[in-house]
């Protein structure tokens, strides 16, 4: 087991559960503490740049990073100009990560259908690439057409694209097409796949992970409150597909029959102690630095933490982990 290390970097999942006007003491703090990074998701809650840009006008430390903004909810235009606002505001401190979401935000939440997700990505960074490089973009695709694109506020310094990558194909595309690779809901030891694929494939960018961390040393409770979260994640086809060709087809197994049953408790129950304990940090917050140690051993250049608060304060628990 690796001892408690200082990292480079340090990123935190934000907003933390409270309200985004609060975050301005809390922003410092979280820098203080020695955290060099806050991602943001968007799924049900904030959208993914709104946080950055009060961050990059609050807490000048910081790197900021969306991760991810989807490439079918926002047109490839839009989502330069995001970009470009955010890199703006904290210039040379801005990362976007992108990636093709799922069909429920997509699809069900936005109306907009779920197709060619692969093909989707690989336009929309050939239009987003260039465009925050200040040219005027003319693209026609597979999945989108633009014609006269040209930011009239192209950032200074482009920000890094980042690519959300499941599986081979997405990060192999990370590795000739975008700046880096995002990454999340895998082992340290999985880590080391996802690497030797991206270099394999001539990326040598960051590999930026969500890991899932929560400082708290009751093992069967954070077992009990995280399988009903893996069941629900692992269990969305693209995840699924995933950690199948991480080799946990077989343990998974049982979890998907319940599922695609219906059987939302059997699926929760059905997950096996170990998967929680190769997918979750968890212990105390010590430990919780060792663990996340292992995954940058193993190749992660950005670990950020995404607490999980299972019966701990989240500020509290956030502040634990980054002094160890």
């Amino acid at each position: 087991m690796l001892q408690p290390t200082a990292f480079s970097r340090l990123g935190l999942t934000a907003p933390l559960p409270v309200l985004l006007a609060d975050h301005k003491d809390l922003f410092r703090e979280l820098a203080d503490a020695g955290y060099t990074d806050i991602w943001t998701t968007e799924a049900a809650g904030t959208d993914a740049f709104s946080p950055l840009l009060l961050a990059a006008a609050w807490e000048p430390r910081l790197n900021l990073g969306t991760g991810i903004a989807s490439v079918f909810t926002r047109g490839p235009a839009l989502l330069a100009q995001s970009a470009a606002a955010l890199a703006e505001a904290a210039p040379g401190r801005a990362m976007i990560g992108i990636g093709a979401s799922s069909p429920i935000f997509t699809t069900r939440w936005n109306s907009i259908p779920h197709e060619a997700p692969y093909q989707r990505v690989v336009d929309t960074l050939a239009v987003l690439r260039r465009a925050l490089a200040g040219e005027r973009v003319d693209h026609e695709g597979k999945t989108l057409s633009v014609r006269g694109v040209r930011l009239e506020r192209p950032p200074a310094v482009a920000p890094p694209v980042v690519l959300a990558a499941l599986r081979q194909g997405m990060i192999r595309l990370a590795a000739r097409a975008a700046d880096g690779v995002m990454i999340n809901w895998l082992s340290a030891q999985d880590v080391r796949t996802v690497a030797a694929t991206y270099a394999e494939a001539g990326g040598s960018g960051p590999i930026v992970d969500r890991i899932m961390v929560c400082p708290n040393p009751d093992a069967e409770l954070v077992r009990a409150k995280v399988k009903p979260l893996i069941a629900r994640y692992l269990s969305v086809p693209g995840y699924a597909e995933f950690q199948r060709w991480l080799g946990r087809g077989e343990a998974l197994t049982p979890m998907w029959k319940a599922w695609e049953a219906g059987d939302r408790t059997g699926a929760a129950k059905a997950v096996p102690d170990e998967v929680v304990d190769e997918l979750v940090v968890h212990g105390t917050p010590e430990e919780c630095r060792r663990g996340l140690a292992e995954f940058v051993a193993s190749g992660v250049t950005v670990p950020v933490v995404a607490l999980l608060p299972y019966g701990v304060d989240p500020i509290e628990g956030a502040m634990a982990i980054a002094k160890g």
